[in-house]
């Protein structure tokens, strides 16, 4: 059996996830990458997405990142995000009213030159990568 990684996700207000996992797989700029015992260093930016991996015991689990930073070790990976949250620690209610009214907010910025388009469009991925990682349907 395969060595397992330390798994570490930090915000600037906590310490999210701190365990030991068989595989972790996040969401990079540049495409989604995994990471096992034994990978080469790297560090790249992550977008806004879920974290998938697998803890010690071989379950899967989710944890929902709004972009930050991964580095990449041979015994672990760290991701330093912006904000995280498990996914039984969603609020699924709260996730679909945010996309709601970042859908709206989208409409206006069609019609309307003081809406600021890329914040909406920020937001609307949040709430619908947060609705995907609790399990929810959009």
């Amino acid at each position: 059996m395969a060595e397992n990684i330390r798994l570490e996700v930090v915000t600037p207000d906590k310490s999210v996830i701190s365990e030991d996992v068989q595989i972790a797989v996040a969401p990079g700029t540049l495409g989604e990458f995994g990471v096992l015992s034994g990978h080469t260093p790297f560090l790249s930016t992550l977008k806004v997405g879920a974290i998938r991996y697998k803890d010690a015991n071989g379950a899967e689990r989710n944890v929902f990142i709004s972009g930050g930073f991964a580095e990449a070790l041979p015994d672990r990976l760290t991701v330093l995000a912006e904000s995280a949250e498990r996914r039984r620690d969603i609020d699924l209610e709260r996730a679909k009213t945010a996309l709601a009214r970042a859908q709206k907010r989208l409409e206006e910025a069609r019609s309307k030159e003081n809406v600021d388009f890329a914040r909406a469009k920020a937001a609307l991925d949040r709430a619908f990568h947060r609705i995907k990682t609790a399990g929810g349907s959009i």
